[in-house]
């Protein structure tokens, strides 16, 4: 099994900065992409950033310029740096992992709260 664990959440004023980790451990399996989702009360989970194995980063429009994936060399840490952080990306952010071969996110940590007050 893959376990992926969130950390860095918090609460800051807007205008501010968090680093948000996520640490992949367990058993070896090709990662083919990770990303960071994040839900609000009452919204739908909305896909913010993901990066492939190659490196390739896509951002949802509304982060795109203040948000930043990034993986440590060994591919087994996955971080978003968000600055410039508004009141509407107050959300829990979670870490998710999708194999080699798949489509869907199969893995996914437990989230980490991220407030961000006016």
């Amino acid at each position: 099994q893959v376990q992926l664990v969130e950390s860095g959440g918090g609460l800051v004023q807007a205008g501010g900065s968090l680093r948000l980790l996520c640490r992949r451990s367990g058993i070896f399996v090709s990662i083919n992409a990770m990303c960071w989702y994040r839900q609000a009360p009452g919204k739908q989970r909305e896909l913010v950033a993901a990066i492939t194995a190659s490196g390739t980063t896509t951002y949802v429009d509304s982060v795109e310029g203040r948000f930043a994936i990034s993986r440590d060399g060994a591919k087994n840490t996955v971080f978003l740096q968000m600055n410039s952080l508004k009141p509407e990306d107050t959300a829990v952010y979670y870490c998710a992992a999708k194999r080699v071969g798949t489509t869907l996110y199969d893995y996914w940590g437990q989230g980490t709260q991220v407030t961000v007050s006016s």
